[in-house]
């Protein structure tokens, strides 16, 4: 997840969308949708101070049944920040904790008018406290927390932000490591669980861990310490997102919902916990991984035969909203029964390298080959000019010197294996839109395939590369991505961004 700053509101126009996301108390459904609210990206993102708008005007919008408010980013002694949204809300006296008279409205509208489950996510891209220095110092905080979002206590003088507005539950986005954290979310569940016993509403709680498995920072709380009602995996910012799914595989050696699938069966403590498949809301609101029409299907159409499956998270409302059409597309993959697409796709490298769409898929559905199997996956070659359709230069990694591959054929009665090989040539130019001015050096590779004598099919691609100096003098610019495993690209944040380390695979710039 990001965190942007405050910034002023201005009016936007209300998208048309159609279909309805029940709200399942029980979250049985395959089916629900859960978008962010609080950080209006796309304002940041594009300058648009007024990109994200109140709570309430989303609230009327079938198409989602979820909002958590992004984000209590301090705890112990707390703060809430809701970019633009904040103009709207006043300090405390004596505190810089917000209070937010128009939240307690909306919250309020959202749930009882509308039947929105309302969360607070805890955290977000720059918490720092690093968690909680004694289990004892935790379960204080969760009781605070408790008090100022939860249900009302009598004679409690704490102060609550949303007044007598009452969350519907709690959502974990931590991004780097912490300490005690398991015991704050168990003394929370403890706060929530008695608090229905005692004839209250229900109560959720979730987490928003990245794709890498086990995740890094909330593994403390994941490994079967405490109970979560559903996590909202980020597929997206990783080697193991959206852009290295492959097409019609029944096995994926990289995009690894499957591994999220068998956590919520073996080592989750809620054995009926959701797994929602969490992606951009737009191309500006990740760094990677966001995924749009045929492909996106494909993916959650994969994701639906796991019996985990809950549905899809997106990052985050002002994105979405700005992406017209885009949730009317989510509601048609979520609604959609068809199976999976059973189209291999030729592919290399390494999949956290390249933005999502900047090379064309090239389908070998024409070809009599099913069911591929491939070890290393990452950016798709184009049969037609594909110079033309890169545009992520700065983050092509070096081809490998050779890649086999096995197909089973249509009939699946032989196999065969690919050989790729690389081979360098100089050029002085790609001489191809709109990169050219940044490529160097052009690589060919040269795929042959041979699965009985009158099966053949070869064909030859072209990729090109930039040079390592351009690469090296190429600053990335804010949120984009400056380190983590496997990439290759410009380590140097445009000024005066720093990059920050967020997890083995990926650092960014902020």
């Amino acid at each position: 997840m990001r965190f942007y700053k405050s910034l002023a509101a201005v009016p936007v126009t209300l998208l048309c969308l159609a279909a309805t996301v029940a709200a399942d108390s029980s979250f049985t459904n395959s089916e629900n949708v859960a978008i962010y609210w609080g950080q209006n990206s796309d304002g940041a993102a594009s300058g648009t101070a007024g990109s994200q708008q109140r709570l309430s005007y989303y609230c009327s919008n079938t198409q989602f049944n979820i909002i958590p408010l992004a984000f209590l980013n301090i705890i112990s002694n707390p703060e809430i920040n809701f970019a633009n949204a904040g103009d709207n809300c006043t300090a405390f006296s004596g505190s810089t904790l917000l209070q937010c008279p128009q939240l307690e409205e909306d919250i309020q509208t959202c749930q009882s008018k509308y039947g929105k489950i309302i969360m607070l996510s805890i955290g977000g891209a720059t918490y720092t406290e690093g968690g909680f220095s004694s289990t004892e110092a935790a379960s204080t905080a969760a009781k605070n927390v408790w008090a100022m979002f939860g249900p009302e206590q009598p004679h409690s003088s704490v102060n609550r932000p949303f007044g007598k507005a009452v969350i519907d539950g709690f959502d974990f986005d931590f991004e780097s490591s912490t300490s005690n954290m398991a015991p704050f979310a168990s003394a929370l569940r403890s706060q929530m669980d008695a608090s229905t016993a005692a004839g209250g509403k229900r109560f959720y709680l979730s987490a928003a861990p990245q794709c890498p498995y086990p995740d890094v920072a909330d593994n403390d709380m994941l490994a079967g310490a405490v109970s979560f009602d559903f996590v909202m995996v980020q597929f997206y910012n990783n080697y193991c997102g959206l852009p290295s799914f492959i097409a019609g595989s029944s096995t994926q050696s990289l995009f690894n919902f499957e591994s999220w699938d068998k956590w919520a069966k073996t080592v989750s403590k809620n054995p009926d916990v959701r797994v929602l498949l969490g992606i951009p809301g737009s191309s500006t609101a990740a760094g990677s991984g966001y995924t749009t029409g045929s492909p996106l299907a494909s993916v959650v159409a994969f994701a639906k035969q796991f019996s985990s499956f809950g549905g899809i998270m997106m990052w985050d409302m002002s994105q979405v909203y700005a992406n017209t059409g885009f949730l009317d597309q989510i509601s048609q993959a979520l609604g959609s029964s068809a199976s999976p697409p059973t189209t291999a796709t030729a592919t290399i490298a390494s999949a956290s390298s390249v933005t999502s769409g900047a090379l064309t898929t090239q389908s070998l559905s024409s070809a009599p080959y099913l069911n591929s199997s491939e070890t290393q996956t990452s950016f798709t070659l184009s049969t037609s000019s594909p110079t033309t359709n890169i545009s992520a230069v700065s983050t092509l990694p070096t081809l490998p010197t050779s890649l086999s591959r096995t197909f089973g054929s249509a009939q699946r009665t032989t196999l065969s294996t690919i050989t790729k090989s690389a081979s360098r040539s100089q050029s002085g130019s790609a001489g191809a839109q709109p990169c050219s001015a940044s490529f160097a050096t052009t690589y060919t590779v040269t795929e042959y395939v041979t699965v009985t004598a009158a099966n053949q099919h070869a064909a030859n691609y072209s990729l090109s590369k930039p040079s390592a100096t351009n690469v090296a003098k190429t600053p990335v610019q804010q949120w984009g991505q400056c380190g983590g495993i496997g990439y290759t690209g410009s380590t140097q944040c445009l000024a005066p961004f720093k990059c920050v380390h967020r997890s083995v695979w990926w650092a960014q710039c902020q």
